[in-house]
């Protein structure tokens, strides 16, 4: 662990997490004199007045996880003692917020309507003549580029913008500066618009809007199913998916990704295989195959069904902890694992979760919690079996026994979270007196 430093590293921040949000986690141990938000790794650093109101925090909250907005957020003395220019960007380039310039990046969190270039160029012409408008989809999200005329005119626009929501409730921006000096902008459509040159031809829409700035399809509504990956019809349409979430997806999913195959990485490799990965990123969607990479044995290779189904597993499973490791959970480079012999195929599995039903599935999707729940169990099971079949994993504090349309079925309360997740991890579809076992996360706080 590192040094007592009045720095605080935060991990695990969503991007539905605000400054704000964080500021009021900390605030009542000291004043807060610096805050920097690296969205590019999920993290946050706060540096507080003095190394004590530092460590007063993070005693309070070594015996009270914090969580903020249903997402628990995890909290370290960082490695500097004081937060400079350098620190406070991790992308290498110079501090965007002290370089302000006339182009923004804007990010859109919580995106539950279509945010169009004409959407945008009303938001934001209020504080200047915009220029050009460039949108594109990155890991981030939802983002665009925005160029004024002046310089004066974007900083007046971040100034008064900066987390504001477009839509009551959704759609929060978060702008920085770019590092970018000129937008070239090829076409004017529902992707990019030159205000400055409305004779742009219009581009053929299955071509990217523009080179470099990431690909701009699928970015209205919910990938289809089965888009880049192999197709599973029956997962459902994209508004009976987002009424399973109780009428809109959970706060910083967009449902816009369509990158189907996940990095994992800092993986305990003595106690993890493809069959405990499949079982626990399963309750995010079905699984096509696991690679487990040989040359780097803490890392794997996951890929989904569809792109909706990966950007649930990174943003509930980020930071988790699982076998003594907190996982790192990131959307990889690669469309698609090829099949090979190293690869472990899960494409025709009965195990997986959305072959079936996979709308009422969607609604179990959450972080881990310290409570489990088991399906598919014996009829003439008794709790002491089940306390016997899963105490090896942890301690447990409560177990309830009850019965669904006749079927046996039980919540199962560990002491941590991590405790419960490897119960999932190693006995998902394991065997009780013949019946093979289904477990899942329950979202409830106790029995």
């Amino acid at each position: 662990m590192s040094e007592p430093s009045k720095v605080i590293h935060v991990r695990n921040v969503g991007h539905e997490i605000s400054e704000n949000d964080l500021l009021q986690l900390v605030q009542p141990f000291g004043v807060v004199t610096k805050l920097v938000m690296l969205r590019a790794k999920n993290q946050a650093l706060l540096q507080m007045h003095d190394v004590a109101s530092a460590a007063t925090a993070l005693q309070y909250y070594t015996n009270l996880q914090p969580n903020i907005r249903g997402r628990n957020v995890y909290m370290q003395f960082s490695s500097h003692q004081e937060l400079t220019t350098i620190d406070q960007n991790s992308q290498g380039s110079k501090d965007q917020d002290s370089q302000p310039n006339r182009i923004l990046l804007v990010t859109i969190h919580h995106m539950l309507y279509p945010i169009t270039v004409e959407v945008l160029h009303q938001v934001f012409s209020p504080h200047g003549f915009v220029e050009k408008i460039v949108t594109f989809q990155k890991s981030a999200g939802f983002q665009a580029l925005i160029q004024y005329q002046s310089r004066h005119s974007a900083v007046q626009g971040r100034d008064t913008l900066q987390g504001r929501n477009i839509y009551d409730g959704c759609c929060q921006l978060d702008i920085q500066f770019s590092n970018l000096n000129e937008l070239q902008v090829n076409y004017n459509n529902e992707r990019s618009r030159d205000f400055t040159n409305p004779s742009l031809p219009s581009e053929n829409k299955t071509r990217a809007s523009q080179s470099g700035y990431g690909d701009a399809a699928g970015i209205y509504g919910l990938q289809p199913p089965g888009a880049r990956g192999v197709p599973f019809p029956q997962m459902g349409n994209p508004a009976a998916i987002a009424a399973a979430f109780g009428g809109g997806l959970p706060p910083g999913v967009t449902g816009t990704n369509d990158r189907c195959t996940i990095l994992v990485s800092n993986l305990n490799p003595e106690k993890t295989d493809e069959d405990r990965l499949f079982n626990l990123f399963s309750i995010y969607g079905n699984i096509i195959r696991i690679k487990l990479l040989r040359n780097k044995p803490d890392h794997a290779l996951i890929q989904m069904g569809d792109g909706f189904q990966a950007e649930l597993a990174v943003h509930f499973l980020k930071g988790a902890m699982l076998f003594g490791k907190r996982l790192e959970v990131n959307f990889s480079k690669h469309p698609n694992i090829t099949a090979a012999q190293d690869t472990h195929e899960y494409s025709g599995s009965s195990l997986n979760r959305f072959n079936r039903n996979a709308v009422k599935n969607y609604r179990y999707c959450c972080a881990p919690t310290k409570m489990i729940h088991l399906s598919s169990l014996p009829q003439d099971i008794v709790e002491d079996e089940i306390v016997t079949h899963l105490e090896e994993h942890g301690t447990i504090l409560g177990t309830k026994l009850f019965e669904v349309s006749g079927k046996k079925q039980a919540l199962v309360l560990f002491e941590t979270e991590e405790q419960a997740t490897e119960a999932l991890v190693c006995k998902h579809a394991s065997a009780i007196d013949g019946a093979t076992v289904r477990i899942s996360f329950s979202q409830l706080q106790s029995i």
